[in-house]
């Protein structure tokens, strides 16, 4: 989408809010004995209550209001009857729409202590995230993102999931462009433009690159790593971008 009034800023804003809102929530309520249906009940209620959608429910049907991945799964987990444990690697994925415009904003984070590794996986991908922040002007190549991203990774030994990507957004949950990539790419030669809505979500991987497809239809994890990812929904503007779900 590219966001041309100031009716689409307030639109975008508007549900930013509520989809920032809902995922600060639910963090806050993630402890040890709660489950991820819990969390998921709790978010319903918040979409209810400020008068937003689920765009995973009202786009794909998806079996959940939000999505929630613990540990070895990486995104688009199915809310159910998983308790939550001390040290557990937990992602909160929260996207919505109210009158017509969409947001989308998740971040992992470790429950407690947990593994080093996990905490540093969750400190390097929001340094990629505003790293990358510092790139989104416009005139400059979309492709500017991921070879950030990337090489922010590759400063802590880490690396990036390359086959789960950022996206447009705006109208709809997914639209052009169909790829914010994590990688460099010199193919990507998109040029930013005042005005365009993306959201911008590095995955930042202690080893695989590549996520696997559970049998759910649904889930995506990996074998070996531990992966955290931090993303928001950001309008490119002459002035610089503007991050609806903070």
């Amino acid at each position: 989408m590219i966001a041309k009034t100031d009716a689409d800023i307030i639109g975008l804003k508007e549900i930013g809010r509520i989809c920032g809102l809902i995922r600060n929530e639910l963090v806050a309520q993630t402890k040890p004995g709660i489950t991820t249906k819990e969390l998921d009940d709790l978010a319903k209620e918040y979409f209810a209550k400020e008068g937003a959608q689920s765009a995973p429910i009202e786009i794909y049907d998806f079996p959940g209001n939000v999505c929630i991945s613990v540990n070895e799964e990486v995104a688009h987990g199915i809310p159910g009857e998983r308790v939550i444990q001390e040290g557990d690697l937990v992602n909160i994925d929260v996207s919505g729409s109210k009158d017509g415009y969409f947001a989308d904003t998740g971040i992992s984070f470790v429950v407690g202590e947990g593994d080093p590794k996990a905490h540093l996986v969750c400190e390097v991908a929001k340094d990629a995230f505003e790293a990358g922040l510092k790139k989104a002007r416009v005139g400059a190549k979309l492709s500017g993102l991921g070879k950030i991203v990337h090489n922010t990774a590759k400063r802590h030994g880490l690396t990036v999931i390359k086959d789960l990507t950022g996206h447009g957004i705006g109208r709809s949950i997914h639209e052009e462009p169909e790829y914010v990539l994590n990688y460099f790419s010199r193919w990507d030669d998109e040029i930013l433009v005042d005005g365009l809505v993306i959201a911008f979500e590095p995955f930042i991987s202690t080893l695989e690159e590549e996520v696997i497809q559970a049998e759910d239809g649904w889930t995506l994890y990996t074998e070996e790593s531990l992966v955290a990812q931090y993303e928001h929904t950001i309008i490119i503007t002459k002035d610089g971008p503007i991050i609806t779900t903070l």
